[in-house]
């Protein structure tokens, strides 16, 4: 079976990106300036507030990878392993590459992704009005169409949940967050232009994930 781990990147557009009405809406139950800051670290999170800046795609199985992002330069290149395909582009031509590629994998491997980032690319590509090649978000309890391991390690909520890190912790797998970046820091490295580190951050939570797909595939898989 062909399958990949899936991840992304977001960013929320500049608030001057919005009109009085809908700063009024977003703010709307901010009266903190903590409450506030808050509010704004939340734009993130939201397919109608934010952009894809990366999207991963890694195969378990070759450990081969592929690192969609947008730079302010063509970037089209390999790691000097020659595992990994680093390729640039607009949010646009990120997202259509990305349609073209997802339909060579019978199998999606994400952390969190039917709660965040598969909902994201859906409406992301309405947005930017891309037609998807096909249904990220299938029946949600097979697994071997798209295994989603935060719900696999919640047993479908069951118990508690857990981030990325704490989870890779707890299996004594290196943490991607352990090299000092995390999604905290991507607003940072984007106004740097710092957009291969982007995309190495990316490779690391992909990594991770296939990790953690493997104790799951061997040891958890009911």
């Amino acid at each position: 079976m062909a399958r990949v781990v899936l991840d992304i990147e977001t960013l929320s557009f500049p608030l001057d990106t919005f009109d009085e009405t809908q700063k009024d809406y977003l703010f709307r139950f901010a009266k903190t300036e903590e409450e506030k800051t808050d509010a704004l670290l939340k734009l993130n999170l939201y397919p109608t507030t934010a952009q894809i800046i990366a999207i991963g795609m890694y195969n378990p199985d070759t450990e081969r990878g592929k690192i969609l992002f947008q730079s302010d330069g063509r970037v089209d290149t390999f790691s000097e392993s020659e595992m990994v395909h680093y390729l640039s582009g607009t949010e646009k031509e990120i997202v259509a590459q990305f349609w073209e590629d997802i339909t060579k994998y019978e199998q999606i491997i994400t952390f969190n992704g039917r709660g965040f980032d598969c909902p994201f690319l859906h409406m992301r590509s309405a947005i930017l009005e891309i037609q998807p090649k096909r249904n990220l978000l299938p029946y949600r309890y097979d697994a071997s169409i798209h295994c989603d391991l935060l719900e696999q390690f919640t047993f479908y909520g069951a118990v508690r949940k857990f981030n990325l890190d704490f989870y890779c912790k707890a299996f004594g797998i290196e943490s991607p967050k352990s090299h000092g970046i995390t999604g905290l820091d991507l607003g940072t490295l984007w106004n740097e232009k710092r957009f291969r580190e982007i995309a190495e951050y990316c490779l690391g939570d992909l990594k991770a994930t296939a990790e953690l797909f493997r104790r799951w595939d061997k040891y958890l898989k009911i």
